[in-house]
């Protein structure tokens, strides 16, 4: 298993609840996200930076 250190921009979209489903879904193209925090909003840009944790099995 390989654990891995991502950041990822979300696009602040929707209702907070929508928010949190587009950051799981795209956290989840990395892998299983064992946790994630939003670290920065940029209000000008509706945008948000999020750092997480994934795992994903080892393909060797």
């Amino acid at each position: 298993m390989i654990t891995q250190f991502i950041t990822a921009e979300i696009k602040l979209e929707g209702s907070p609840a929508e928010v949190r489903q587009a950051i799981e879904a795209k956290l989840q193209t990395y892998g299983d996200p064992l946790r994630w925090a939003v670290t920065e909003v940029n209000i000008t840009t509706q945008k948000a930076i999020v750092e997480a944790i994934v795992t994903k099995k080892d393909e060797g």
